[in-house]
């Protein structure tokens, strides 16, 4: 599926939110972005984050190896093999800034390379 076919028929909030998230992520290296039913993963060598459509938000979620604060980040993080879920439920491109940027960043960072 193309991200347009994706996007034709998800709810209007969700490629404002793409598209804030990947301009973020432009200059950190390759990115491939794979759009399925449930969302967009957003991949390396593997997923390192994810963005799936909620009827009032988009969750953003992306593990880290630490825990790590935002005001958009809701759910108690566990941690897993090392590593932390976070998952940021954005209900406006607002929501996105440059905090929440540097999460995502440094969850790319830390995802194998291609």
């Amino acid at each position: 599926m193309s991200l347009e076919q994706y996007f034709s028929t998800g709810p209007p909030l969700e490629r404002p939110v793409f598209d804030v998230v990947m301009d973020a992520l432009r200059e950190v290296g390759p990115i491939a972005v794979e759009p399925v039913s449930v969302g967009i993963f957003l991949k390396r060598a593997q997923t390192f984050a994810q963005l799936r459509p909620m009827q009032h938000w988009v969750a953003l979620s992306f593990g880290l190896r630490r825990r790590a604060a935002h005001r958009t980040i809701t759910r108690k993080l566990i941690e897993y093999n090392g590593r932390f879920h976070h998952v940021a439920n954005l209900r406006s491109v607002e929501d996105f800034d440059d905090a929440l940027a540097d999460l995502v960043v440094e969850a790319y960072l830390l995802s194998p390379e291609a």
